[in-house]
């Protein structure tokens, strides 16, 4: 089984999509901590370098995922990934690398293999349209990008990791026109998807309504 939530940056996939995997009982896979974890290992600029540049860098790259629900891990090289990965300024560069039609093939092909192993609740941008078209059920989130960025702006404080309001909803912004207007797999929902604004939802009534959708 192949469950599929897709939307922009912000919108509460990641806290939603583990706690239906979690009541699914299936393995969770954050697509968009892979291209976060690749930006990471590649570093600052990586999406300017040439072609043959970012297959000799990515030579022997491998993405593997244990266990299930709330348990998942997500692995590059078999060592979990960083939580360096969450900070705006490698989300910027993960969309950076997304436009690039090298990068998203070869993480495509990742993603997929891990779908082939087993039952997977996939988040990301595309999972629903590019990656999974076959999902047995698709969701869309979306939300106020300046919502969006207050709840952003809350789990990094969460996280004691100090961030300026004001530039995570410009950053947000700059995100959604990256991801929504880029040639190679644009954000946009999937035409079989349940599309859900979150905006005045609580988390909870945001995952009751998936599972209430899948019941």
């Amino acid at each position: 089984m192949i469950i599929t939530i897709d939307g922009p940056a912000g919108v509460g996939k990641t806290t939603i999509s583990l706690a239906v995997a979690e009541k699914m009982r299936v393995a969770y896979l954050d697509s968009g901590a892979m291209f976060r974890g690749l930006a990471l290992a590649l570093g600052s600029g990586s999406w300017n370098w040439p072609e043959n540049r970012l297959l000799e860098a990515m030579e022997g790259f491998c993405f593997s995922l244990n266990g299930v629900g709330g348990a998942s891990s997500l692995l590059l090289n078999n060592r979990p990934l960083s939580e360096a990965i969450r900070s705006e300024t490698i989300g910027v560069w993960a969309s950076n690398l997304g436009r690039i039609p090298l990068i998203r093939d070869k993480l495509k092909k990742a993603q997929q293999d891990l779908g082939r192993e087993r039952d997977l609740l996939a988040e990301g941008r595309d999972m629903g349209t590019v990656i999974f078209p076959e999902a047995d059920y698709k969701f869309f989130l979306e939300a106020d990008p300046a919502q969006r960025a207050k709840r952003r702006w809350l789990q990094l404080r969460a996280m004691s990791v100090q961030a300026d309001l004001a530039e995570l909803v410009k950053d947000m912004r700059l995100r959604d026109k990256q991801d929504r207007t880029r040639s190679i797999a644009p954000l946009l929902p999937a035409r079989e998807a349940y599309i859900l604004d979150t905006t005045s939802m609580t988390q909870k009534e945001v995952i009751e309504a998936i599972m209430a959708r899948m019941a």
